[in-house]
């Protein structure tokens, strides 16, 4: 099973980026992983919240595949521990899914659209934080899943 982790918006931040890759990185010990950023559109200044929400779910549902199992994270979606969050990902591997693509949408959030094609949501809080700390605690967050799957020291309860 591959985790494609994908986010709407600009490059990671300078300052997280090195841990994004230091977690990202050692997510791939376990399943082949990486991001994806998908650029918000060039002309978003000049369209509405609504017309920006769409023009955003174009671009993320031509990323998708049929066949994916997409987990959209948002604040109103159901928390997960981290123990919670490796059987997650344990049963999607157990169901020979072949790809899990977990997206961090927009900064006004996703199209209904792309909503509706979601498989899961999920809440990381109901805090709401920054796109580009949201890619570090999504990071790190995967790569504990995946040691405590392995039942490795990282995660300590």
């Amino acid at each position: 099973m591959k985790i494609q982790l994908i986010s709407v918006g600009k490059p990671h931040d300078a300052d997280l980026k090195a841990s994004i890759d230091d977690f990202s990185s050692r997510i791939k010990k376990y399943f082949p992983a990486d991001w994806q950023i998908i650029p918000t559109p060039k002309n978003a200044a000049t369209l509405s919240e609504i017309d920006l929400k769409k023009a955003e779910a174009t671009s993320i549902l031509a990323q998708i595949q049929k066949e994916d199992f997409l987990v959209l994270l948002d604040e109103r979606g159901k928390q997960l521990s981290s123990t919670e969050l490796a059987t997650f990902i344990q049963q999607r591997a157990n169901e020979s899914c072949k790809r899990i693509v977990i997206l961090i949408g927009g900064a006004f959030g996703v199209d209904e659209t792309v909503k509706q094609r979601a498989n899961y949501i999920w809440s990381l809080s109901k805090l709401v934080f920054p796109h580009m700390m949201v890619r570090l605690i999504l990071a790190e967050q995967v790569y504990r899943a995946c040691s405590i799957l392995r039942n490795e020291k990282y995660h300590h309860v």
